[in-house]
Formats: C-alpha cells, sequence, structure tokens
C-alpha cells in the first residue's frame, strides 16, 4: 500500500512540472526576470575604463585593509580546521550522543560567531569607515577600523552598536588603525 502512494505522488508531481514546463514554453513573455539586464546597452556604452592614470584625490588604503584581510583569512582557516575536526568527532562511531550534541553546539557557535562578525563589520563600515575587523571571543569583542582618529563619540557609537547586535558582547574594545 505504502508503494502505491509513493508512485501516485510521484506521477502526480510529474505531471505538476510538466504542466507548469508547458506553460512557461508556450507563454515566454510570462518567464520570471525575463526582461531583467543587469547591465544595459546604453549602460555599457557609456562605461568608463580606467587607463591606469592616477587620481590625486583618492586616497588608497591598501596596507591597513590587507592586514584585516588577512586576520580575517586566519581566523577563517582556524575555524575551518576547528569545524573539520568537530565533523570528524560526530562521524566517528566512537562518540556518544552527548559528545555529538557538544560538537554541534560548538559547530553552530562558530557559525553564528562568524555571521555575526560579518554583519558587524558591515554596520561599522556603514558608519563611514573604510574598513573594520570584528574578532569576538566568549564575552569580548575587538573592534579595529581605518580612520584617522577615533573621538569618543565615535567609538561609543560603535560600541553601541556591537552591543545590540551581540548579547554576549559584555567588553567592547574599540582601536582604529591609521589610513595611511
Amino acid at each position: 500500500m505504502k508503494v502505491k502512494k509513493r508512485t501516485v505522488w510521484m506521477l502526480t508531481l510529474l505531471s505538476l512540472v510538466a504542466v507548469i514546463s508547458v506553460y512557461y514554453v508556450q507563454e515566454p513573455n510570462n518567464m520570471p526576470f525575463d526582461g531583467l539586464a543587469i547591465f544595459s546597452d546604453e549602460a555599457t556604452d557609456q562605461m568608463k575604463v580606467d587607463d591606469g592614470a592616477k587620481d590625486e584625490s583618492v586616497t588608497p588604503v591598501y596596507a591597513q585593509s590587507a592586514l584585516f584581510e588577512e586576520m580575517r583569512m586566519e581566523a577563517s582557516n582556524e575555524r575551518s580546521q576547528l569545524k573539520e575536526q568537530l565533523t570528524t568527532k560526530i562521524t566517528s562511531n566512537e562518540m556518544n550522543a552527548d559528545e555529538i550534541n557538544e560538537a554541534y553546539s560548538e559547530m553552530e557557535d562558530l557559525t553564528v560567531r562568524e555571521t555575526t562578525e560579518a554583519m558587524l563589520e558591515m554596520l561599522i563600515r556603514s558608519l563611514g569607515y573604510s574598513d573594520a575587523l570584528v574578532q569576538t571571543e566568549t564575552g569580548k569583542v575587538k573592534v579595529m577600523v581605518i580612520a584617522d582618529e577615533l573621538g569618543k563619540s565615535q567609538a561609543n557609537a560603535i560600541i553601541h552598536i556591537v552591543k545590540k547586535e551581540w548579547e554576549d558582547a559584555k567588553t567592547v574594545s574599540v582601536t582604529f588603525q591609521p589610513a595611511s
């Protein structure tokens, strides 16, 4: 009896897919995202290609951003290795249910920390900083921003954002790296 229900269900789904496919083939104007152009022909014609000439009004911040990127990559590599170790623990047959649950919760904690750090960096950059680096530990959050100067009100705004978005943030330290 169970096999017949599965067969009827599968045939129903296949017939539904066939009907929808025929509908979209017959009516090409109803295709989703039809006519959506990321770059129109006019926009591509108007694009200006940089010929390598230096614009003196632009101040590059490559050195600090590269440092922040390197620090992000190191943290990402460490977390990836830790996730691999946890995955190995979870898939091994020698672990009991409590240890497996603990490993799962550690993996979830790592994922939450990664996404929270990325979100906080984005929110801090939206305040007008060219780059920001956020590192979270249990109860502690370290924030580094690229800025020529960082006043108390600016640091307080960053601390407010961090504490608002990350409940575990008991201690928040904010430092700045000069742009040049």
